[in-house]
């Protein structure tokens, strides 16, 4: 990607999220809202809560949910072997599903979005200036 002529981003937006999954509330969606902005969604950590339940707790992930966006599963967690997982540089594109597909929880995910605001560049177009006048006649001169 030629960085040259893409605009340049004049500001980030970060904004935290976060949601619990649990055998109540096995799914949690994150959204955006409809604008002309560039929106960057990052998983960073799940984790089972202290009281959750000693089982496998499976956790998948939809994104740019439509046709052909299909749930995978991103994290396996234990309370005895792994009760945690982070991630880094894992980006999904919004609207993100995430569903609880085994286990009870409770289950915490957190994320970070990023909003990228790009400034406005005015390019200066060459303007050609005719002139209605005819042009003079220099063969008269000596």
């Amino acid at each position: 990607m030629d960085l040259s002529l893409s605009p340049s981003v004049s500001d980030t937006v970060c904004v935290l999220w976060g949601c619990e999954l649990n055998d109540t509330q096995r799914k949690a969606v994150f959204e955006i809202a409809e604008d002309l902005l560039e929106h960057q969604f990052f998983i960073r950590t799940m984790c089972l809560s202290a009281e959750a339940s000693k089982e496998m707790h499976v956790v998948e992930v939809q994104d740019r949910v439509g046709e052909y966006s299909k749930p995978v599963p991103i994290a396996t967690l234990h309370p005895m072997c792994q009760p945690m997982v982070s991630f880094s540089g894992f980006e999904l594109m919004p609207p993100v599903i995430f569903n609880l597909r085994s286990g009870q929880g409770p289950l915490f995910i957190s994320g970070q979005h990023l909003t990228l605001v790009y400034e406005e560049e005015e390019e200066e177009e060459e303007k050609e200036v005719f002139s209605s006048t005819p042009p003079l006649d220099h063969s008269g001169l000596q």
